[in-house]
């Protein structure tokens, strides 16, 4: 055990050498993010409690093998006279090297290459790993479409292209593990809820049997440099128990999380967002029960294309020569947005202290030049900066005119950090529009008259919808970072919304 330790000493300065050649961005385009010596520990341990009543030897294979940090600790808790075989794959060069200097007299065969280029040469009982977690930006076409055939020619799967590198990893590793084989993953878990995690998450309740997947407090961030939440998959290659469920746990660690429910695979196929389990307490709601997108429709905020330039402060419209009639409202960013009740004034502007406008006309450059030299000068200098060239901006005509959308009632922030109320809605009694960091409920045709004398009912009913909805239908990045999209914030209950404009359940599909 001694020379174990030692090495891992070594391994551990060697891992601080090597994340010092590369810049942050370097590494992140490489999909590097060693995993902490802790978590190595915990996961190994883990596998050998789940293996120790097994008879024979085991084979040990790490597809990104990194310095070997997984290796390290699977020596530590698994009985050396019963390791087999070990291997570890690695494309960065430099790391292959220091992984096999480190590791080779205690038994680790170090390969250097692509782990997706190779056939597997052995098979494995043992997969302990943290695959790359490279974007699919950052994958060539030709490149993913390889990548496709492969996972797909293992487990009958295919792919989306938006996947990123781990996922085929994933897929891929099939192959390489044995029947009844245990594989334990260490991936982001951003699987669980986005469209391209539909194939690994059929592989998971069909191909495999899948025993646990542990999520980490966002606030425990287990990756310093990664900006994303990490999940341990764990499951063994065999086909499960049509009773089999899976444990989904949250908080804490692998063998003791802080919470953990057991979910049936049948549960698993008809639940879209696995992140909202295990369930957070007592505020579940039936299936059946009317949800925000049945009573208002709800549509992410306007993209400008570039705020700086077509978002000016109001008592600046005069200085710059840009008319007042071509400009509309626009509430300033959650930060800078104190209240949550949104007066107007008797023009509709907002009443706050920072009232900023948006540009926004359907005059040619030539009209605008003939009528308002100084406004023609402004839209001069954006395009002299190549603002009209943008990707927004360019596909419209002229490019400085804006989406025409109403003002909407009620906004809701997309992101936020604060756990015990994650979001602010905001009652917008002004005829201010919003940008794209908020989120706009317009209500449905049919309860719009029915607003008029209950939006401030309503408005108190938004701010009660407990945070734990937002939990089980949101996202969540690493270091706490929530986030909510148009289509999730419509599944939150409203039941007491409804109940306020007088919607009963039975009439939510006939009403609308």
């Amino acid at each position: 055990m001694t020379a174990i330790l030692e090495a891992e000493a070594i391994r551990l300065t060697e891992q601080h050498r090597l994340d010092q050649l590369k810049t942050a961005k370097e590494r992140n385009k490489w999909g590097q993010f060693a995993t902490p010596p802790v978590l190595s520990l915990d996961i190994a341990l883990y596998a050998w409690d789940k293996l120790n009543r097994r008879k024979g030897s085991f084979s040990f294979l790490d597809p990104a093998i990194g310095t070997g940090s997984f290796f390290g600790a699977f020596l530590q808790k698994f009985p050396k006279d019963r390791i087999e075989t070990a291997t570890g794959i690695e494309l960065d060069e430099p790391f292959a090297e220091a992984a096999n200097a480190i590791w080779h007299k205690q038994g680790l065969k170090v390969i250097q290459g692509d782990f997706t280029k190779r056939k597997p040469e052995a098979i494995y009982n043992v997969i302990l790993t943290n695959p790359p977690y490279v974007r699919h930006h950052h994958l060539l076409a030709e490149e993913k479409l390889r990548l496709v055939a492969l996972a797909q020619a293992a487990t009958g799967l295919r792919l989306s292209g938006l996947s990123g590198l781990y996922c085929y990893f994933l897929l891929i590793a099939h192959d390489w593990l044995a029947d009844n084989g245990l594989a334990v993953w260490l991936i982001p878990s951003e699987f669980m809820d986005v469209n391209y995690g539909e194939a690994v998450k059929r592989y998971l309740t069909e191909r495999v049997c899948l025993l646990q997947i542990h999520r980490f407090c966002p606030s425990d961030v287990q990756f310093d440099d990664a900006l994303v939440s990490s999940a341990i998959v764990v499951f063994e290659k065999r086909k499960p128990n049509p009773d089999h469920k899976a444990v989904f746990s949250f908080g804490g660690t692998l063998a003791m999380p802080a919470k953990s429910e057991g979910v049936t695979l049948d549960r698993l196929r008809s639940t879209k967002k696995w992140t909202s389990l295990p369930q957070q307490g007592g505020n579940g709601y039936e299936a059946d029960s009317i949800t925000l997108g049945d009573l208002f429709t709800v549509k992410r905020g306007l993209a400008t294309g570039n705020n700086d330039f077509f978002i000016v402060p109001r008592d600046k419209l005069k200085q710059l020569g840009i008319p007042a009639c071509y400009v509309r409202p626009i509430l300033p960013s959650p930060r800078y947005l104190k209240q949550e009740v949104v007066d107007a004034d008797a023009e509709g502007w907002p009443v706050i202290n920072r009232q900023l406008a948006l540009i926004d006309s359907i005059l040619s450059e030539e009209e605008i030049g003939r009528e308002w030299p100084q406004f023609a000068e402004y839209l001069a200098e954006g395009k002299k900066q190549g603002i009209h060239e943008g990707y927004l901006a360019s596909r419209r005509s002229p490019w400085y005119t804006q989406e025409k959308r109403e003002a909407a009632p009620f906004v809701c922030t997309y992101m936020g950090r604060n756990r015990e109320r994650p979001f602010r809605f905001i009652w917008n009694r002004s005829k201010a529009t919003v940008a794209n960091v908020y989120l706009a409920l317009y209500p449905k045709s049919s309860i719009a008259a029915k607003l008029t004398g209950n939006a401030d009912k309503v408005f108190e009913a938004l701010r009660a919808i407990h945070a734990d909805h937002f939990f089980n239908q949101g996202r969540v990045y690493g270091g706490g970072l929530y986030k909510m999209e148009p289509a999730e914030l419509m599944r939150l209950p409203a039941d007491n919304i409804a109940k306020i404009l007088g919607v009963k359940p039975e009439q939510q599909k006939s009403l609308f």
